[in-house]
């Protein structure tokens, strides 16, 4: 039976796009189903961040994010891009782009126009040409965006990371009933995978019966 896993991120946080990588190695794996789910650090209309401007966040990506990325062998930068994005577009961008089945392509590649070619993710042009690469059509996909076509439907997602799933700091991934905050590593995934493909296997033959009548 394949497990579904609930990865919630947001496309600014580093750590999210760290945590792509052994989930992407798991889905190549196992029999698994990966919906992600957004999460907005810094929703619109909170002030930007911008690290280039702020030494406390750049002494963190220097201690420890960076030194992360090396080790797990994930090509990184820090985005030149001051400050940085909000992200709503962009999740209302994978909101088309899940209709169209291509949800999970298009937002591996924000993520990486982000923290590899440091694009501009709140450019409205710059998102329409991420998901023309991913074979979307730009226009109609454009034209969501203008529009805010799927305003609502991401709204509603939020509500629910924040309201119903308590989401409280991402990357957050769910497998089942367990929770697993923070970046995890493959074998963590892996262990959590198999547990809930285990529990599922076992309660296949739940409330199976006869009855008086002989009906089986």
């Amino acid at each position: 039976m394949t497990v579904k896993i609930k990865a919630y991120s947001d496309f600014i946080c580093p750590f999210c796009f760290l945590g792509k990588g052994p989930l992407d190695e798991i889905v190549k794996e196992k029999d698994v189903e990966v919906e992600w789910m957004p999460f907005e650090l810094r929703p619109s209309p909170y002030s930007k961040i911008d690290p280039w401007q702020e030494p406390e966040k750049l002494n963190s990506w220097d201690s420890y994010i960076l030194p992360t990325a090396k080790k797990l062998g994930v090509d990184m930068r820090l985005p030149r891009v001051s400050p940085h994005p909000y992200t709503h577009l962009a999740f209302e961008g994978c909101q088309f782009a899940k209709e169209h089945g291509k949800g999970n392509e298009f937002h591996s590649r924000v993520f990486t126009a982000f923290f590899q070619e440091e694009q501009n993710i709140e450019d409205i042009e710059v998102l329409t040409k991420l998901a023309g690469e991913v074979e979307l059509p730009e226009d109609a996909f454009r034209e969501a965006l203008v529009s805010r076509k799927y305003r609502e439907v991401h709204q509603e997602a939020l509500k629910h990371a924040y309201e119903e799933a308590n989401i409280m700091a991402v990357p957050t991934f769910i497998i089942g009933d367990e929770v697993i905050q923070g970046l995890a590593s493959k074998e963590r995934l892996a262990q959590a995978i198999e547990n809930e493909a285990e529990k599922n296997k076992q309660n296949e033959f739940d409330g199976l019966q006869c009855d008086m009548k002989g009906n089986c």
